[in-house]
């Protein structure tokens, strides 16, 4: 499975910075062109499922996700079992000083089978820089976050 890792520091205390992290229905104040939203429980603990809907106009996919794993305030790991995302995703929150590191991996099981192994190396530095993105500015949006 190819995997995607980002990582960024942010000038927040770690219990702030996973509280912003895991405001699904905020996600999309820092994520670019994407919603979240719970659809099972309140997405704080393993079994609760949410949805993310990522796209430019009409152009949308969505993401389905069940939390596997969840130790506040510092993994929550989750499993993409939609059509078109499937896979495994991980947030870890690291303790840095007075601040916090948020890394952000994913392990994906790309769809159409060859081509979408074949197609990887060209959409991997797009997802990358996507992710890249996102990230800087929940460090931004994360620092001033008050739930």
């Amino acid at each position: 499975m190819p995997e995607l890792t980002v990582a960024v520091d942010v000038d927040a205390p770690a219990e702030r910075v996973w509280a912003a992290l895991t405001d699904w229905d905020r996600q999309g104040d820092w994520m670019l062109g994407t919603t979240v939203r719970a659809t099972l429980g309140k997405g704080c603990r393993v079994g609760d499922e949410m949805q993310a809907a990522t796209g430019i106009g009409r152009v949308r996919f969505v993401d389905r996700m069940r939390i596997t794993r969840w130790e506040p305030p510092h993994v929550c790991d989750v499993l993409h079992y939609g059509r078109l995302v499937r896979g495994s995703g991980t947030f870890i929150v690291r303790e840095r000083g007075r601040g916090a590191t948020v890394i952000w991996s994913e392990q994906l099981d790309l769809p159409l089978g060859r081509l979408g192994r074949w197609g990887w190396p060209v959409v991997r530095p797009a997802a990358r820089l996507g992710l890249q993105q996102s990230l800087r500015r929940f460090a931004r949006w994360a620092r001033d976050y008050s739930g």
